[in-house]
């Protein structure tokens, strides 16, 4: 399911240093929460990201990619320059490293830069899977 919304995230002034626990989507009148451990990667689409979440889901929100892997925790990891990863999520890469393959079945390119970093990061955890 596609849903278009606007990203909400607002701190009181005592909690500016914390990291979110939660996105709020605001789409069709409603506003939903994200918990962040609910997402599994994010994909940048210039000025709009995509949210994926571990049920699913894919919301596009109005906030770049950059300034949400400034607002997420650092479970988080800027795979490609359109790619931010849970960990958490992240079960097994391509045999070149270069495609992390995540627990909800979904894919996310590793950029060549970052291959080497992504799979030391990851070491013996990850499974390899074919491209």
């Amino acid at each position: 399911m596609n849903s278009i919304g606007t990203l909400d995230y607002s701190l009181s002034p005592n909690q500016q240093s914390a990291l979110p626990a939660q996105l709020s989507v605001h789409f069709m009148g409603r506003t939903l929460r994200i918990h962040a451990e609910q997402i599994s990667f994010l994909e940048g689409d210039g000025n709009y990201t995509y949210v994926y979440t571990c049920a699913g889901r894919k919301y596009l929100i109005c906030k770049t990619l950059k300034w949400l892997a400034c607002k997420l925790d650092t479970n988080f990891i800027r795979v490609h320059k359109s790619f931010l990863v849970n960990a958490d999520y992240v079960i097994g890469c391509a045999e070149d490293g270069r495609v992390l393959k995540m627990r909800c079945g979904n894919e996310a390119v590793v950029s060549r830069r970052k291959t080497k970093e992504i799979i030391g990061i990851f070491g013996e955890r990850m499974q390899r899977i074919s491209a």
